[in-house]
Protein backbone atom coordinates (compact mmCIF):
# COMPACT_ATOMS: atom_id res chain seq x y z
CA UNK A 1 0.00 0.00 0.00
CA UNK A 2 1.31 3.33 -0.81
CA UNK A 3 0.97 5.72 2.37
CA UNK A 4 0.73 8.86 -0.16
CA UNK A 5 3.54 10.64 1.95
CA UNK A 6 6.46 10.31 0.20
CA UNK A 7 8.33 13.32 0.49
CA UNK A 8 6.95 15.12 3.47
CA UNK A 9 9.31 15.85 6.28
CA UNK A 10 9.26 14.64 9.49
CA UNK A 11 10.68 15.52 12.90
CA UNK A 12 11.07 12.41 15.24
CA UNK A 13 11.93 13.04 19.03
CA UNK A 14 14.07 10.55 20.53
CA UNK A 15 15.21 9.02 17.23
CA UNK A 16 18.22 7.84 17.78
CA UNK A 17 17.26 4.40 19.45
CA UNK A 18 14.23 2.25 20.38
CA UNK A 19 10.79 3.01 19.34
CA UNK A 20 11.38 6.75 17.75
CA UNK A 21 14.23 4.87 15.56
CA UNK A 22 11.86 2.77 14.55
CA UNK A 23 9.46 5.21 13.71
CA UNK A 24 12.04 7.04 11.88
CA UNK A 25 13.14 4.03 9.86
CA UNK A 26 9.24 2.96 8.97
CA UNK A 27 8.97 6.62 7.80
CA UNK A 28 11.72 6.58 5.73
CA UNK A 29 10.71 3.18 4.14
CA UNK A 30 7.66 5.38 2.82
CA UNK A 31 9.62 7.81 1.52
CA UNK A 32 9.04 10.54 4.39
CA UNK A 33 12.45 12.76 4.72
CA UNK A 34 13.51 12.75 8.39
CA UNK A 35 15.16 14.61 11.22
CA UNK A 36 16.10 13.20 14.19
CA UNK A 37 17.09 14.44 17.12
CA UNK A 38 18.08 13.00 20.31
CA UNK A 39 21.41 13.38 22.22
CA UNK A 40 23.38 11.30 21.72
CA UNK A 41 25.67 11.74 18.81
CA UNK A 42 27.19 8.55 18.24
CA UNK A 43 24.05 6.40 18.03
CA UNK A 44 22.61 9.41 15.67
CA UNK A 45 24.92 8.99 13.12
CA UNK A 46 24.66 5.29 13.56
CA UNK A 47 20.85 5.78 12.73
CA UNK A 48 21.06 8.17 10.19
CA UNK A 49 24.17 6.17 8.64
CA UNK A 50 21.43 3.19 8.44
CA UNK A 51 18.25 4.93 7.01
CA UNK A 52 20.69 6.62 4.44
CA UNK A 53 21.87 2.84 3.33
CA UNK A 54 18.54 0.93 3.13
CA UNK A 55 16.47 4.57 1.36
CA UNK A 56 16.60 7.51 -0.74
CA UNK A 57 15.20 9.81 1.64
CA UNK A 58 17.15 13.08 3.55
CA UNK A 59 18.32 12.14 6.86
CA UNK A 60 19.33 15.15 8.71
CA UNK A 61 20.74 14.83 12.17
CA UNK A 62 19.98 16.96 15.49
CA UNK A 63 21.98 16.01 18.33
CA UNK A 64 20.09 18.31 21.29
CA UNK A 65 17.95 18.20 24.44
CA UNK A 66 14.06 18.26 23.04
CA UNK A 67 13.03 19.18 26.45
CA UNK A 68 15.14 22.40 26.63
CA UNK A 69 13.46 26.06 24.02
CA UNK A 70 17.30 25.92 22.65
CA UNK A 71 16.68 22.29 21.56
CA UNK A 72 13.54 22.82 20.23
CA UNK A 73 14.62 25.18 18.17
CA UNK A 74 17.72 23.70 16.57
CA UNK A 75 15.33 20.75 16.01
CA UNK A 76 12.53 22.52 14.34
CA UNK A 77 14.77 24.99 11.94
CA UNK A 78 16.36 21.20 10.65
CA UNK A 79 12.81 20.73 9.24
CA UNK A 80 12.44 22.95 5.86
CA UNK A 81 8.42 22.35 6.30
CA UNK A 82 6.79 20.01 9.35
CA UNK A 83 4.48 17.35 8.06
CA UNK A 84 4.97 14.65 10.75
CA UNK A 85 5.84 15.23 14.17
CA UNK A 86 6.81 12.13 16.00
CA UNK A 87 6.92 13.17 20.09
CA UNK A 88 8.96 10.91 22.51
CA UNK A 89 10.81 10.99 25.13
CA UNK A 90 12.19 8.54 27.49
CA UNK A 91 10.19 7.92 30.40
CA UNK A 92 11.20 8.97 33.92
CA UNK A 93 12.25 6.73 36.34
CA UNK A 94 10.17 3.97 38.32
CA UNK A 95 10.04 4.10 41.82
CA UNK A 96 7.99 4.80 44.76
CA UNK A 97 6.18 7.99 44.65
CA UNK A 98 6.50 8.65 48.69
CA UNK A 99 9.91 9.14 47.61
CA UNK A 100 9.71 11.58 44.72
CA UNK A 101 10.32 15.09 45.60
CA UNK A 102 8.93 18.15 43.70
CA UNK A 103 11.40 18.46 41.05
CA UNK A 104 11.00 14.60 39.93
CA UNK A 105 7.56 15.48 39.31
CA UNK A 106 8.09 18.82 37.19
CA UNK A 107 11.18 17.30 35.65
CA UNK A 108 8.55 14.56 34.25
CA UNK A 109 5.64 16.34 33.65
CA UNK A 110 8.40 19.08 31.34
CA UNK A 111 9.34 16.00 29.32
CA UNK A 112 6.45 13.59 28.87
CA UNK A 113 3.83 16.87 28.90
CA UNK A 114 5.02 20.30 28.69
CA UNK A 115 7.83 19.33 25.84
CA UNK A 116 4.93 17.99 23.31
CA UNK A 117 2.93 20.81 23.92
CA UNK A 118 5.32 23.38 23.05
CA UNK A 119 6.22 21.69 20.16
CA UNK A 120 2.97 20.91 18.88
CA UNK A 121 1.83 25.10 19.32
CA UNK A 122 5.24 25.38 17.34
CA UNK A 123 4.35 23.54 14.00
CA UNK A 124 0.25 23.14 14.41
CA UNK A 125 -0.64 26.62 12.49
CA UNK A 126 1.44 25.55 9.98
CA UNK A 127 0.13 22.27 9.10
CA UNK A 128 -3.20 22.99 9.02
CA UNK A 129 -2.59 26.31 6.37
CA UNK A 130 -1.04 23.84 4.41
CA UNK A 131 -3.53 21.29 4.79
CA UNK A 132 -1.64 18.18 6.12
CA UNK A 133 -0.32 17.08 9.50
CA UNK A 134 0.40 13.92 11.43
CA UNK A 135 1.06 13.95 15.42
CA UNK A 136 2.21 11.10 17.37
CA UNK A 137 3.05 10.97 20.66
CA UNK A 138 4.16 8.13 21.64
CA UNK A 139 3.33 7.35 25.55
CA UNK A 140 2.42 4.53 27.50
CA UNK A 141 0.59 1.12 27.80
CA UNK A 142 0.36 3.18 31.50
CA UNK A 143 -2.24 5.61 30.41
CA UNK A 144 -4.62 2.73 29.93
CA UNK A 145 -3.65 0.63 33.14
CA UNK A 146 -1.10 2.65 35.33
CA UNK A 147 1.56 0.85 36.68
CA UNK A 148 2.30 0.92 40.47
CA UNK A 149 6.09 1.93 39.87
CA UNK A 150 5.38 4.32 37.19
CA UNK A 151 3.82 6.98 39.31
CA UNK A 152 5.87 10.20 37.54
CA UNK A 153 4.82 8.63 33.85
CA UNK A 154 1.23 7.95 34.88
CA UNK A 155 0.74 11.17 35.69
CA UNK A 156 2.72 12.84 33.28
CA UNK A 157 1.57 11.18 30.53
CA UNK A 158 -1.99 11.14 31.38
CA UNK A 159 -2.11 14.63 31.02
CA UNK A 160 -0.71 14.47 28.22
CA UNK A 161 -3.88 12.72 27.29
CA UNK A 162 -6.53 14.53 28.81
CA UNK A 163 -4.95 17.88 26.45
CA UNK A 164 -4.80 15.95 23.33
CA UNK A 165 -8.13 14.52 23.57
CA UNK A 166 -9.57 18.40 23.65
CA UNK A 167 -7.04 20.03 20.76
CA UNK A 168 -7.51 16.44 18.53
CA UNK A 169 -11.06 17.70 17.64
CA UNK A 170 -10.26 20.66 16.38
CA UNK A 171 -8.10 19.62 13.53
CA UNK A 172 -9.38 16.81 11.43
CA UNK A 173 -11.16 19.26 9.49
CA UNK A 174 -8.06 20.70 8.61
CA UNK A 175 -6.53 17.11 7.26
CA UNK A 176 -4.56 17.46 10.19
CA UNK A 177 -4.49 14.71 12.95
CA UNK A 178 -3.19 13.82 16.21
CA UNK A 179 -3.08 10.34 17.87
CA UNK A 180 -1.54 8.58 20.50
CA UNK A 181 0.43 5.31 20.38
CA UNK A 182 0.95 3.47 23.65
CA UNK A 183 3.37 1.01 24.07
CA UNK A 184 3.37 -1.85 26.36
CA UNK A 185 6.52 -4.13 26.96
CA UNK A 186 9.07 -3.49 23.38
CA UNK A 187 12.27 -5.34 23.59
CA UNK A 188 14.28 -2.05 23.67
CA UNK A 189 16.92 -0.46 26.35
CA UNK A 190 14.11 1.45 27.64
CA UNK A 191 12.24 -1.75 28.94
CA UNK A 192 15.42 -3.84 30.01
CA UNK A 193 15.97 -0.25 32.43
CA UNK A 194 12.52 -0.65 33.80
CA UNK A 195 12.37 -4.41 34.57
CA UNK A 196 16.23 -3.31 36.24
CA UNK A 197 14.57 -1.33 38.44
CA UNK A 198 11.65 -3.78 39.20
CA UNK A 199 13.94 -6.16 40.17
CA UNK A 200 15.62 -4.01 42.75
CA UNK A 201 12.96 -3.11 44.23
CA UNK A 202 11.12 -6.58 44.34
CA UNK A 203 14.59 -8.28 45.41
CA UNK A 204 14.40 -10.21 42.47
CA UNK A 205 16.57 -11.32 39.32
CA UNK A 206 16.21 -9.59 36.08
CA UNK A 207 15.38 -12.86 34.55
CA UNK A 208 12.82 -13.68 36.84
CA UNK A 209 11.28 -10.31 36.20
CA UNK A 210 11.05 -10.95 32.37
CA UNK A 211 9.67 -14.07 32.64
CA UNK A 212 7.07 -12.69 35.18
CA UNK A 213 6.21 -10.46 32.35
CA UNK A 214 6.44 -12.84 29.14
CA UNK A 215 3.86 -14.60 31.43
CA UNK A 216 2.02 -11.89 31.48
CA UNK A 217 1.73 -11.34 27.69
CA UNK A 218 -0.43 -13.36 25.83
CA UNK A 219 1.41 -12.48 22.88
CA UNK A 220 4.04 -14.68 24.33
CA UNK A 221 6.69 -12.30 23.70
CA UNK A 222 8.01 -9.14 23.64
CA UNK A 223 7.21 -6.35 20.61
CA UNK A 224 9.75 -5.59 18.17
CA UNK A 225 10.17 -1.99 17.68
CA UNK A 226 9.74 -2.26 13.96
CA UNK A 227 6.47 -3.75 14.75
CA UNK A 228 5.47 -0.14 16.74
CA UNK A 229 7.63 2.02 13.65
CA UNK A 230 5.33 0.19 11.45
CA UNK A 231 2.16 1.33 13.55
CA UNK A 232 3.26 4.56 13.53
CA UNK A 233 3.82 4.96 9.39
CA UNK A 234 0.09 4.11 9.45
CA UNK A 235 -0.96 6.58 11.48
CA UNK A 236 0.96 9.15 9.53
CA UNK A 237 -0.67 8.27 6.37
CA UNK A 238 -2.76 9.56 3.84
CA UNK A 239 -5.47 7.03 4.13
CA UNK A 240 -5.34 7.92 8.28
CA UNK A 241 -7.30 11.17 7.85
CA UNK A 242 -10.70 9.93 9.38
CA UNK A 243 -8.62 9.16 12.28
CA UNK A 244 -7.52 11.48 15.48
CA UNK A 245 -7.71 11.51 18.99
CA UNK A 246 -7.26 7.92 19.44
CA UNK A 247 -5.05 5.79 21.74
CA UNK A 248 -3.33 2.79 19.88
CA UNK A 249 -2.60 0.58 22.14
CA UNK A 250 -0.03 -2.01 21.02
CA UNK A 251 0.70 -4.43 23.73
CA UNK A 252 0.77 -7.76 22.69
CA UNK A 253 -3.03 -8.23 24.42
CA UNK A 254 -1.87 -7.09 27.90
CA UNK A 255 -4.60 -4.83 28.74
CA UNK A 256 -8.01 -6.92 29.52
CA UNK A 257 -10.78 -4.77 28.87
CA UNK A 258 -13.34 -3.88 26.37
CA UNK A 259 -12.22 0.03 25.91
Amino acid sequence: MDFGIQDKWALVCAGSKGLGRACAESLAEEGVNVVIVARGVEALAETAAHIGANTEVEVRTVSADITTAEGRKEALSACPKLDILVNNAGGPPAGNFRDFEIADWEKALHANMLTPIELIKSVLDGMIERKFGRIVNITSAAVKAPIPILGLSNGARAGLTGFIAGLSRQTPVHNVTINNILPGAFATETMNGRMAAMAKQSNQSIGDVAKSRLNAIPAGRFGEPKEFGQLCAYVCSAQASYITGHNFLIDGGVYNGTL
